[in-house]
Parts: C-alpha cells; sequence; structure tokens
C-alpha cells in the first residue's frame, strides 16, 4: 500500500467550502473580540419585525447581550457598532430585548384571550 492507495481514507486536511480555509485568528494585540456582528443581527431583527415575531428580537439580543457581555468583562470598550461605546451597545441591546420580551408576552396573552 502507498499514499496514493485509492482504498486507503484521504486523512489530508480540508479547507471549508465556506470559510475559505482560513483557521480563526488568535486575539491580537489591539483588544478582545468585538461581537460587532451581534449588534447587526440585532438591528436587523427590529427592522424585521414588521414582517416577523418579536421573539426574534428576543433571541437575536440574548446572543448579542451574552458575547457583549463577556467582551466588555473581558475588557472591550468601544465597539464598532454605530453606538461606539460598549455600554451605550449594552443599553440599546437591553432595551431591544426587554420590548421583545413585552410584544411577545402581549401577541402570547392576545392568542389565549
Amino acid at each position: 500500500m502507498t499514499a496514493h492507495d485509492p482504498q486507503l481514507p484521504d486523512l489530508s486536511p480540508r479547507t471549508s467550502v465556506l470559510g475559505g480555509g482560513a483557521s480563526p485568528e488568535p486575539p491580537t494585540a489591539e483588544g478582545p473580540f468585538d461581537p460587532l456582528r451581534l449588534c447587526i443581527f440585532t438591528t436587523i431583527a427590529l427592522l424585521a419585525w414588521l414582517l416577523t415575531p418579536p421573539l426574534v428580537v428576543v433571541w437575536m439580543s440574548t446572543l448579542a447581550l451574552v458575547a457583549y457581555g463577556k467582551a466588555h468583562r473581558a475588557g472591550l470598550t468601544r465597539s464598532r457598532c454605530y453606538l461606539r461605546d460598549v455600554r451605550l451597545v449594552l443599553l440599546y441591546l437591553s432595551l431591544a430585548w426587554v420590548a421583545g420580551v413585552v410584544f411577545t408576552v402581549r401577541e402570547v396573552v392576545g392568542w389565549i384571550s
């Protein structure tokens, strides 16, 4: 058996079709990870609220709150999010979460009664 034997499984590392094969880079000296995408996703969910249930806002803002909370505890003070200050981003995400919960509960109560 040789290394090119068709009977042997190919164990060479594969690159991701979606990710382009680049491995995630460790945090750099510029600071902790900024979960900007989750802030963007929450904004998209708020805009999509016109067509979808507010539960999507609760789900996305929960993910973003957890990620930004971890990043803030790790030392992140400035975000690439439009609001820049991580405390403002956390406030925005918290307000989105509360609004999503209120309107989700309101819809559920409307279904029950």
